[in-house]
């Protein structure tokens, strides 16, 4: 067996003992994992959204240089 197969076995193996440990815990057991999965989803769209608005910025900070440099040649040229 190659290493990407032992490698599937053994996640397939961790999700299931996941899922077993899952059914079997108490109410409160599963709303504490409910809590953990929302609040890291949370904190992925904060993340994603933070990376989002700098790329934006750079993006513009980028267009605004473009455009000064391209008034410049114009103005030296004309």
């Amino acid at each position: 067996m190659g290493n990407k197969t032992k490698g599937l076995l053994a996640l397939v193996g961790l999700g299931a003992l996941a899922y077993w440990k899952y059914k079997n815990s108490s109410d409160e057991e599963k709303q504490a994992v409910k809590d953990k999965i929302n609040n890291a989803k949370d904190n992925l769209n904060k993340w994603g959204n933070d990376l989002k608005d700098k790329a934006n910025n750079v993006a513009s900070q980028v267009q605004d240089k473009v455009d000064e440099v391209k008034n410049k040649a114009q103005e030296t040229v004309g």
